[in-house]
C-alpha cells in the first residue's frame, strides 16, 4: 500500500477530527435534552429551512451587506489614517492613541453608544463592525508603509518629483500584500462582531434572528445560525482569499 504524501495526512487528520466532533455532538444530543443541545441532524434540518425560507434568507444577505459595507468602510480609513500617520509625523502619536482606544473599548459598548445615537438600523451595526476592525487595518497598513523599500522610494524621487505618481508606482503596489492579510483578518473579526451588533443594535441579520429564537427558546436556529456563518466564512477564505494569496504570493515571488 503506498504512503500518502503530506497533504493527504493533513486532509485525512482535519476530516477525522470534525467526523469525531459531530459524532461526540451526536452521542450528547442523545443525553441531552432538545432545547440545550440539539441532534446534528436537526440542526442541518433546520439551516436547509433557513436557506429555503425567503423570510430567513433575507437576514443572511443583510448579515452579509453590514460585514461588507464595514470592511470596505474600514479599510478606506483605516489605510487613509495610516498613510496620514506616515507622511504627516505630526499625527502619528495621536494616531497611536486613538488606535490604542479603538482597541481597548469593546464591541458591546460600542453596540450601546450606537443604538444612543443611530437607534436600532443598519448603520448602527455597520458602524460597530467598521469601529472594531478599524486598529486592523492602521496597524497593519502603518507596517507596510514601514518596509517600503526606501531605495525604490529613492530611485522614484530621482525620475520624478510628483509625489502621487511615485505613490502609485511604488508605494502602493508595495502594500498589496498588507492589504490582503488585513483583509482576511478582518473579514473574520467581523463576523464575529456582526453576531453581538445585530443582536444589541440591528433589526436584521444573523444577531436579530438569533435574538428572536433565544426569546422562543428555539435552540436549533441559533445552531443554524452559527453553522451557516462557519460555511460563508469558510467558502469566503476558499474562493476568495486563497487565490489571491496564492496569486500574489505568484507575482512577488517572481518579482
Amino acid at each position: 500500500m503506498p504512503s500518502l504524501s503530506l497533504n493527504a495526512k493533513r486532509k485525512l487528520a482535519a476530516n477525522l477530527f470534525v467526523l469525531v466532533v459531530l459524532g461526540a455532538w451526536a452521542l450528547a444530543s442523545v443525553r441531552l435534552p432538545g432545547y440545550v443541545l440539539p441532534s446534528p441532524r436537526t440542526v442541518l434540518y433546520q439551516t436547509i429551512d433557513f436557506i429555503t425560507t425567503r423570510k430567513l434568507a433575507v437576514q443572511i444577505l443583510a448579515s452579509v451587506f453590514h460585514v461588507a459595507a464595514a470592511l470596505i468602510l474600514a479599510f478606506l480609513a483605516g489605510t487613509a489614517i495610516a498613510v496620514t500617520g506616515h507622511y504627516l509625523k505630526v499625527t502619528q502619536l495621536l494616531i497611536g492613541r486613538i488606535t490604542s482606544f479603538l482597541n481597548s473599548f469593546s464591541s458591546i459598548g460600542w453596540a450601546l453608544l450606537a443604538i444612543l445615537w443611530f437607534g436600532l438600523n443598519d448603520l448602527s451595526v455597520i458602524l460597530v463592525i467598521g469601529i472594531i476592525i478599524l486598529p486592523v487595518f492602521i496597524i497593519n497598513m502603518q507596517a507596510a508603509l514601514d518596509q517600503v523599500d526606501r531605495e525604490l522610494l529613492e530611485m522614484a524621487r530621482s525620475y520624478t518629483r510628483r509625489w502621487r505618481r511615485g505613490f502609485v508606482m511604488i508605494v502602493l503596489p508595495s502594500l498589496y500584500p498588507f492589504m490582503l492579510a488585513s483583509t482576511r483578518l478582518a473579514f473574520g473579526i467581523a463576523w464575529k462582531v456582526a453576531l453581538t451588533a445585530e443582536l444589541f443594535g440591528g433589526n436584521s441579520g444573523f444577531g436579530f434572528v438569533v435574538n428572536i429564537a433565544r426569546q422562543s427558546i428555539n435552540t436549533p436556529q441559533i445552531f443554524a445560525v452559527i453553522a451557516i456563518m462557519i460555511v460563508i466564512s469558510s467558502v469566503a477564505d476558499r474562493v476568495v482569499f486563497v487565490p489571491l494569496q496564492r496569486l500574489l504570493t505568484k507575482h512577488y515571488a517572481d518579482v
